[in-house]
């Protein structure tokens, strides 16, 4: 008894604990909390620091380059260029925020904007009712299911300006669609050159190019869910669209929350299919931000560098906002990403 009741009495005066080893003294300074974590995790910080590093080059600078010419005004007449054996020195000079308000306060902003909302939401909604339909129909035990696969896929190998030099073959005057509406005794559609129609024809594409994304991505979630919550669930009674409703949705929460945002981020950015389709036309009525924002740099005389910049940091601050509403939202509906 006399050793057991001793020990004790030892480490409360020591202050140490058996598993715990020696106690820092009230005034010894605590590491801080970045110190810890490298000497904790420094093979881990060691790995990402050279992928850190190339994103800095790669993606740092060009932002920090845009940001910074977004207040000036920058154009092909001031920058710095090289004539033959002659260095001309840029004479751009900062201007703060007027580019900002240029853009803001007039309407072709606000008008490119409501057509890449709609056209975002509409290639987005479709592409993803598409993809998880056919995931559902793929989930199934069915003959030639892996042909079925990889012709659905198929598009997704195809690079994107080949698939839409394709469909602006079928689109055009004499393709295959007016072609076979002829046939049928319709008349035929100036698909590229009416307004309407050519915002039907570029959401059309760019929605055959999104779904095999939007069907592996699904298809993979699908098949992760067990089986026995189905077969308890019919046991109940549950029909197919309960089933759907009340396990599959769920059950897929996690993985179309991510796919939704992803697809959102790369449509709303979606360049080739606008520029190589339409080219931005009929008269500017295919245009979206990111292709307005090309245009002044590149295309339209003279060149406005300043201005295509703001263009740039607008489009990245509305995504920055919409991925940070996003992510509260799920965050209220229990899904942490």
């Amino acid at each position: 008894m006399a050793v057991e009741t001793g020990r004790p009495a030892k480490v409360a005066a020591s202050g140490e604990h058996p598993a715990r080893g020696r106690r820092r003294g009230p005034g010894a300074p605590r590491p801080g909390r970045l110190r810890r974590a490298l000497h904790t995790h420094w093979y881990a910080w060691t790995m990402i620091t050279p992928v850190v590093l190339v994103i800095g080059v790669i993606i740092g600078f060009p932002l920090l380059r845009g940001l910074y010419l977004s207040l000036t005004d920058a154009d092909e007449g001031n920058i710095g260029r090289t004539i033959g054996a002659r260095t001309l020195e840029p004479t751009y000079e900062f201007i703060g925020l007027d580019n900002y308000a240029e853009v803001l306060t007039g309407d072709v902003f606000w008008g490119r904007l409501g057509w890449t909302a709609v056209w975002t939401v509409a290639c987005v909604s479709v592409t993803f009712l598409i993809g998880l339909t056919l995931a559902n129909m793929l989930n199934r035990t069915l003959r030639g299911r892996a042909l079925y696969r990889i012709a659905l896929i198929l598009p997704w190998g195809i690079p994107a300006f080949v698939s839409v030099f394709a469909w602006r073959l079928l689109f055009a005057g004499d393709g295959l669609f007016n072609a076979v509406l002829t046939g049928g005794g319709v008349a035929g559609i100036d698909w590229l050159e009416h307004p309407t129609w050519a915002k039907v024809a570029v959401i059309a594409v760019n929605v055959w190019l999104g779904v095999p994304f939007m069907l592996v991505a699904t298809l993979g979630a699908l098949q992760s869910v067990p089986g026995e919550l189905y077969e308890a669930a019919e046991m109940d009674g549950a029909g197919p669209w309960q089933r759907f409703t009340h396990i599959t949705m769920p059950s897929i929460r996690a993985v179309s929350s991510t796919v939704i945002l992803l697809s959102t981020i790369w449509t709303f950015n979606m360049f080739p299919v606008i520029f190589l389709l339409t080219g931005g036309g009929p008269y500017g009525s295919s245009e979206i931000l990111v292709t307005e924002a090309f245009n002044l740099a590149f295309v339209r005389s003279p060149r406005e560098f300043g201005l295509s910049a703001t263009w740039g940091v607008l489009i990245l601050l509305l995504l920055v906002v919409f991925a940070v509403f996003y992510r509260r939202l799920l965050r209220k509906q229990g899904e942490v990403w």
